[in-house]
């Protein structure tokens, strides 16, 4: 059995939870979509970025003896994109617009987060 379906549910919830919630994505660490909620946004494309993304936040972070990356938040003129680990091996992506309330994000994402990474931890490898 897959786990999209459960996958694709988490990101329903947050979007249901997150008001100006424009969608979410699942992702492997190194860019490779798993499971995603996004109408206008190509997800092959922002799995990349994201990966990219994480990249250099896990750097920063080691260099900076902040420890293990958890979550990175960029803010744009029109919205928010923000990325949590979700176990050893996903990343989530969350994409919001201008007027979210950050903290209710953060709180609901981080939730969603260690859901999503036991789900995809706990999956068979392919």
């Amino acid at each position: 059995m897959t786990i999209e379906p459960r996958l694709r549910d988490e990101l329903l919830t947050l979007r249901d939870q997150v008001r100006h919630f424009q969608g979410g994505m699942v992702a492997s660490a190194d860019g490779m979509v798993i499971a995603h909620d996004l109408a206008d946004i190509e997800p092959d494309g922002l799995a990349a970025l994201t990966a990219a993304a994480i990249g250099v936040a896990k750097r920063l972070t080691e260099a900076t003896g902040q420890g293990a990356f958890e979550e990175s938040l960029t803010r744009g003129t029109d919205g928010y994109i923000a990325a949590y680990s979700a176990g050893r091996r996903a990343v989530l992506t969350a994409v919001t617009g201008p007027d979210t309330n950050v903290g209710r994000l953060h709180l609901q994402a981080r939730r969603a987060a260690e859901r999503i990474g036991a789900l995809v931890d706990a999956a068979p490898r392919r």
